[in-house]
């Protein structure tokens, strides 16, 4: 436990590292498995029993632990508590890349007291590797059975020289009908290297310094929980596409604290 963390915090953390693990783990069950069903929810998103299981996996480990706690996640739904707790869950963020048997989803675990995330952890399974941090404190990484080691974001201080990354460029909307489209054709256009198949993967990415910048123009509260204290304790900055340091606007930017005010020039604008 670091120095500042409270003993909540700490046991919370260490309950969440340890189920995004064994909630992550389960999914690969189900990856690259011909067999896998894929419905539609009411969205039009896809959700799979691998979804579903991960999702109940965490909640039952979380209230054995933690019964006072509340409990949000995508799949199922949210359950009331009457502690200052709220856990915040997605079982696997970008289950398109999984349903694809493209390793790179991830299990998400945060915690928010209040409106604010206590924690974080992005775990993915199929490559295994981890980033994990509480607010305020250093973000840690680690892959596979190696000893954490402290993440850091990257020191690129041109886009020029920056790895872009997003989720997938149509949530940006066509050129003709979307001011969006122009903040990602302008970073695209301006940085080194773009790509996608970003989702919470790609957070991890700018996390330990193997990207710069990672912008989203859609996300729900489960998809950026656990992002901000990662980012911010990995020395970065992460904010809403107006700079709001917040979780609640339903868009993302994260990225070295070098870049943020070229990337939120873009994004305010959008």
């Amino acid at each position: 436990m670091e120095a500042n963390q409270t003993p909540d915090c700490d046991s919370r953390l260490k309950l969440a590292v340890a189920a995004a693990r064994s909630a992550g783990n389960e999914t690969l069950r189900w990856f690259r498995n011909s067999s896998l069903a894929v419905e539609r929810k009411g969205d039009g998103s896809p959700v799979t029993a691998a979804d579903r299981a991960a999702e109940t996996l965490l909640r039952d480990q979380i209230s054995a632990a933690f019964p006072d706690d509340a409990i949000l996640g995508e799949e199922l739904g949210e359950k009331p508590g009457t502690s200052p707790y709220r856990w915040v869950l997605d079982p696997i963020d970008g289950t398109k890349s999984f349903i694809a048997g493209v390793p790179l989803y991830t299990t998400l675990v945060a915690v928010m007291e209040g409106d604010s995330p206590l924690l974080g952890v992005i775990y993915a399974p199929a490559t295994g590797e981890i980033v994990y941090a509480a607010a305020g404190e250093s973000a840690w990484y680690a892959a596979g059975d190696a000893a954490p080691v402290q993440a850091r974001v990257s020191q690129v201080e041109r886009l020029a020289e920056a790895t872009f990354l997003t989720t997938e460029a149509a949530s940006f909307g066509r050129p003709q009908t979307s001011p969006r489209r122009s903040a990602y054709e302008q970073l695209e256009a301006a940085c080194r290297v773009s790509r996608t198949w970003g989702d919470a993967f790609g957070y991890m990415l700018v996390a330990t310094g193997r990207a710069d910048v990672m912008i989203d123009p859609i996300v729900n509260l489960w998809d950026a929980a656990a992002l901000q204290p990662i980012i911010e304790g990995a020395g970065g900055h992460f904010s809403d596409w107006q700079g709001r340091p917040t979780v609640h606007s339903g868009n993302a930017v994260a990225t070295n604290r070098k870049l943020a005010g070229l990337v939120l020039s873009i994004t305010r604008e959008a």
